[in-house]
């Protein structure tokens, strides 16, 4: 997915997870590798409540690309 759309797509029904994610987008997707980058696009086609859920910790993700992503941008917004 182009990075312009990867932007649109990322701003999402939510401030928090605006947040959370335009940050990420911004200063680290580019430097994941081609795995990690098909992960995020994966996580962007989820509902915003599901991803909540998950980003604040309150639900595990159900498939492990989804906990891996969802590990790898908690890991880079300091949100543990």
């Amino acid at each position: 997915m182009e990075y312009n759309r990867l932007k649109w797509a990322s701003r999402r029904g939510m401030l928090e997870l605006d947040l959370i994610l335009m940050p990420f987008l911004e200063n680290i997707y580019l430097t994941l590798g081609e795995q990690e980058q098909a992960w995020y696009v994966e996580l962007l086609a989820c509902e915003d409540q599901d991803m909540f859920g998950w980003l604040m910790k309150h639900k595990e993700p159900p498939t492990p690309n989804l906990k891996n992503i969802v590990g790898i941008v908690l890991d880079h917004t300091g949100l543990k």
